[in-house]
């Protein structure tokens, strides 16, 4: 397989990528995003782009994937609807129309975030923007659209967040996290739960479109 990974310098991005490296079945690893990840592999290629909203000039080295792993995320924290809006549904919908229009036999997989609103209208701002989203990219004409919809993630193998709040909760509740993942390994997930999870989908599709904490762990176990 041949797989577009968006986000791969992000705690989730960086599991999706580990994994992707140490598949036998992945030929190929292309990384999309404004910084480079610093790895170096003979499978991975890394394609920086400043203007994540923009693909015009870089649309011949986005063809021809088999899978596409969207793995960028912000937290909605100090931003009104407009603003996290403009970063998550329409940042995301850019790159996707292009894959969707260039790869029609891609499958692709969209982190998201437990407590996702697919109805659009509850009442929480962040959870109304990505269940809209999510709506969104099941309309586009892929080979499959699996949204992932991760609740807590243990970061393993060195792979720290890139968000500071984030950081600093990781830091306080290391010791209990491997703990919590023992009592409920189908709640609290890993970074290596999820690049597994991501590589099945692209591999064999998913039971159900939408997935929750539990239906993530089935699928990367």
């Amino acid at each position: 397989m041949k797989i577009l990974i968006f986000g791969a310098t992000g705690m989730v991005g960086q599991g999706a990528l580990r994994e992707c490296l140490l598949a036998d079945d992945v030929t190929l690893v292309q990384t999309v995003g404004r910084t480079a990840t610093g790895q170096q592999h003979p499978k991975l290629r890394e394609l920086v782009q400043q203007d994540l909203f923009d693909y015009s000039g870089i649309e011949a080295g986005l063809e021809n994937f088999d899978a596409c792993f969207f793995c960028i995320g912000v937290t909605s924290s100090g931003m009104g609807e407009a603003q996290y809006s403009r970063l998550t549904h329409d940042l995301t919908l850019a790159a996707a129309q292009v894959l969707a229009r260039l790869n029609p036999q891609m499958t692709f997989v969209y982190v998201s975030g437990a407590g996702a609103d697919s109805s659009e209208t509850g009442r929480t701002m962040w959870a109304r923007v990505r269940g809209r989203l999510e709506n969104a990219l099941q309309r586009l004409p892929f080979k499959a659209v699996y949204v992932f919809r991760p609740g807590i993630i243990q970061p393993l193998h060195g792979i720290r967040s890139k968000t500071g709040s984030y950081r600093w909760f990781y830091t306080l509740s290391r010791p209990l996290l491997p703990l919590l993942r023992a009592l409920m390994p189908d709640t609290v997930l890993s970074t290596e739960i999820m690049g597994r999870a991501m590589l099945a989908a692209a591999r064999h599709g998913a039971p159900k479109a939408v997935l929750e904490a539990v239906d993530i762990s089935a699928l990367g176990r």
